[in-house]
């Protein structure tokens, strides 16, 4: 299978490089905002453009010379884009015209050996149009002038010289389905530590700086002829602490990125332990139906284990969250990436878990056991049968009970029929769905 092309978008800070990215992509996956330094961390996205497929690095604004921790971070994400692109294009202010940060950027991206493109965008009415000769002074070449916000100007004519060497066969086949990871978790979880630990590199920024993961990220990883996303995201904080703004997208989009993943990553501090915010996450995972693990960071930092410290701190979680037995704890440490294979390892187990179906006619043999030994009891005289059972779904495992009667089924004895399953069957680390409807027994016998 060939490789698509990869094109690295960057720029100083604020000229509009995630409206030039969701322009792309026909969608608002990159966070925008009037603020500069949104965006930290380099994000990739799959563009296609006139039957032609490529992958876009949408980056953070680069300063160089600027010593603050979190912008260098920003600067050295930028520079591992442009080592990774084929192509580069250069994002300027056609509204501000040419800064002097332009001419610093302009010598780094003249160093590096890529093809550069000019983009000069903002450029949102005619009168605007003058400001594209000022960037020849770049001297990169030609400027194209556009209006990311707009879709007007020369966007078209960007992607055409962007992929005018790109090979329509270079379109990429659907793979199998690769096991989506979301790492989720308070802020300061070490959730980007993980995932950089995952993938022996510095793909997401570490700071102690709360907040400072803001976009969902995804990253590829192959594990034992398994294929995995790991999707880094915001820490969840308490709603009342959240402003709005910036911090509310990005929690919004840590919360969609639960939805459309397969396993949830639950990250809890072991030094802090667990807390209300992390049964509230845990709670969204459940809610969604996704399978769910829970992996206790920071273990390293626990002083004075002994044989049975792990043993103590699960009876505490299941002490805390009773209702989250079913899910997997595991135990690591990004810093000294001890048993981080397991995440791997467990979310496949998981994965296949979630996806298993079970016959109507095992299933229904369990349904009659469970009965026989523990019928419900009467309810003004009417007692609950159960008359069949099938399974109507997968991700997370569903189930249809038909009954005589909906309302004598109740919510002590759903939760023994799906200790029962669980007993039966596993659905180790997901939730599983049941629901009645009501059938005479006449209709049951046809």
């Amino acid at each position: 299978m060939k490789k698509k092309p990869i094109v690295a978008i960057v720029g100083r800070p604020n000229v509009g490089k995630s409206t030039f990215v969701n322009r792309l992509v026909g969608s608002r996956n990159s966070i925008v905002d009037d603020n500069p330094g949104i965006t930290r961390d380099r994000i990739y996205f799959d563009v296609e453009w006139q039957n032609k497929h490529f992958t876009v690095i949408d980056t953070g604004g680069i300063v160089p010379g600027d010593e603050d921790e979190i912008m260098l971070s920003i600067f050295d994400q930028a520079k591992i884009a442009c080592e990774e692109a084929d192509k580069i294009i250069f994002l300027v202010d056609g509204k501000n015209g040419i800064n002097p940060v332009d001419y610093d950027i302009a010598n780094i991206l003249r160093k590096s050996g890529k093809p550069v493109i000019i983009a000069v965008n903002k450029l949102d009415n005619p009168e605007s149009l003058a400001m594209i000769n000022d960037f020849y002074a770049l001297a990169l070449g030609d400027p194209i002038g556009i209006s990311a916000l707009h879709g007007s100007g020369g966007v078209g004519d960007l992607l055409d010289i962007v992929t005018e060497d790109f090979r329509l066969e270079e379109q990429v086949t659907e793979e199998l389905h690769p096991i989506r990871i979301a790492i989720v978790g308070r802020p300061n979880a070490g959730k980007s530590s993980i995932v950089n630990a995952l993938l022996n590199e510095n793909r997401v920024i570490v700071s102690d700086v709360s907040g400072t993961t803001r976009d969902s990220i995804d990253s590829k990883i192959n594990y034992k002829d398994k294929e995995f996303i790991i999707v880094d995201t915001a820490g969840i904080r308490k709603k009342s602490k959240v402003d709005y703004g910036v911090e509310k997208f990005a929690v919004d989009r840590a919360i969609r990125s639960i939805k459309d993943c397969d396993i949830a990553l639950l990250v809890i501090d072991a030094t802090e332990g667990i807390s209300d915010q992390d049964k509230k996450i845990s709670s969204i995972i459940t809610e969604a139906g996704k399978g769910l693990i829970i992996a206790i960071n920071k273990w390293d930092l626990i002083e004075n284990k002994q044989s049975n410290t792990i043993n103590q701190f699960d009876k505490n979680l299941t002490n805390d969250i009773p209702f989250l037995e079913f899910a997997p704890k595991i135990y690591i440490s990004a810093k000294t990436k001890q048993r981080l294979n397991q995440i791997f390892e467990k979310s496949a187990e998981v994965y296949e878990q979630c996806t298993k179906r079970v016959s109507t006619g095992l299933l229904n043999k369990i349904v009659k056991e469970l009965y026989a030994l523990n019928p419900p009891a009467s309810v003004k005289g009417k007692r609950l049968k159960l008359l069949y059972a099938t399974q109507a779904g997968v991700q997370p495992p569903t189930f249809v009970l038909f009954t005589n009667n909906g309302d004598l089924l109740k919510d002590h004895y759903k939760r023994y029929i799906e200790n029962k399953l669980r007993e039966a069957f596993g659905f180790y680390g997901t939730p599983i769905r049941i629901s009645v409807r009501e059938r005479s027994e006449k209709e049951n016998k046809k």
